[in-house]
């Protein structure tokens, strides 16, 4: 008989034993030859109850195919046996994102769902057990959200804005209104804005034209409320010019804007306008343009239903209470109420922007310009 012919003969008498049930003389089968088959080994390993010439073996086709799917859920198993939970868990989502990005073959998919359940049963002690050590402590959002995050139960946000980025900014989805001495007296000037508002609204009943505007120009935004007036949009300032008209006639409006440290860019901004909801408007998530600025809601019709979700955080507009926050992060917002929402919306620069580099990016927003105007996004 042949060398091969020996070996494929032992891995039958090896096989036909495991088949038998008899794991000890299928083992001593395989330790005769030369190169024993890893995963008819490893099972033998693991009907034997040697965990460690069960892993060795797993861990010689892993090393020739690191994305063996039916060694990375024997690996899962040998772990899930030693008591180490982590190391099974960590085994069987690598597993199961494997067989996510591949398929697998009918016959692995109760190992995967029984991995599936392992996984999930994990994830639920491992958050009763971080739960528990921190129960005692007071309320922290930063260390409920990291909490969070570690636990996969939220996505981490960050700023991604669509045209310009600068570095070095904190990562804040919202500001406090508390942040500002500009924002109390503004918000103190609510009563009288809203009456503006309310005549406006009488008066012209048309007022408000979409937000969203294909520019014969430009290639069409793609935007569900692209040229849509449940998406509506009255400017003070826009492009960095007073709209005469409607300044005009809101005097209350313009006094208010001129109490915060809106940027003065030549074709950019001042940037001011009511933004207006329709019921049953959602506006889709999407990013700013840049993380230069922050955006500002001063609420003035705040029916309940209505929310501004920016990141990981979820708030509601309340009327007169200011929202500070930073549009180059993912944000969405939505009206599920039956009546219409309005904010004064505006832009301010960042804080953490020094007067010299304000300076320098109106200078580099200015030529960017000159170059060729950008579709201007106001953020909801």
């Amino acid at each position: 008989m042949t060398d091969t012919g020996r070996e494929r003969a032992l891995a039958d008498a090896a096989m036909a034993a495991l088949r038998q049930g008899d794991a000890q003389r299928a083992l001593a089968t395989l330790r005769d030859m030369q190169e024993p088959p890893p995963m008819l080994l490893a099972q033998a390993c693991n009907r034997s109850g040697d965990l460690d010439g069960e892993a060795a073996a797993l861990r010689r086709i892993l090393d020739q195919d690191i994305r063996n799917l039916p060694a990375m859920l024997a690996m899962g198993q040998n772990a899930d046996r030693r008591g180490d939970a982590r190391g099974a868990t960590s085994w069987y989502r690598s597993a199961l994102a494997q067989a996510a990005a591949t398929g697998a073959p009918p016959q692995l998919q109760p190992l995967l769902h029984k991995a599936q359940d392992y996984v999930a049963r994990s994830s639920r002690t491992f958050e009763d057990h971080l739960m528990d050590a921190i129960s005692g402590l007071p309320a922290l959002p930063r260390i409920q959200l990291a909490t969070d995050l570690l636990l996969g139960k939220q996505s981490l946000f960050l700023q991604q804005p669509s045209m310009f980025y600068f570095p070095g900014l904190p990562q804040r989805a919202f500001y406090e209104r508390s942040e500002f001495d500009w924002v109390a007296p503004m918000e103190a000037m609510t009563g009288a804005i809203v009456a503006e508002l309310e005549q406006v609204r009488a008066q012209e009943a048309a007022a408000f034209a979409p937000y969203v505007q294909t520019s014969p120009l430009r290639p069409a935004p793609n935007n569900p409320l692209r040229d849509d007036d449940r998406w509506g949009a009255l400017y003070f300032w826009q492009n960095g010019e007073q709209v005469a008209a409607n300044a005009d006639r809101c005097p209350a409006v313009m006094a208010a804007l001129a109490l915060a440290p809106i940027p003065v860019i030549a074709g950019r901004s001042p940037m001011a306008l009511w933004s207006l909801l329709k019921p049953g408007t959602h506006i889709q998530p999407h990013h700013g343009l840049l993380n230069t600025r922050l955006i500002c809601h001063l609420p003035l019709l705040t029916p309940d239903g209505c929310a501004l979700r920016v990141g990981a955080e979820t708030r509601t507009w309340r009327t007169g209470e200011m929202l500070l926050f930073d549009d180059s992060i993912e944000h969405e917002a939505w009206n599920r109420s039956s009546d219409t929402r309005v904010v004064l919306l505006f832009e301010i620069w960042r804080p953490e922007i020094e007067a010299e580099e304000r300076d320098a990016l109106t200078q580099l927003f200015q030529a960017i310009d000159r170059f060729g105007p950008a579709q201007v996004d106001t953020g909801g």
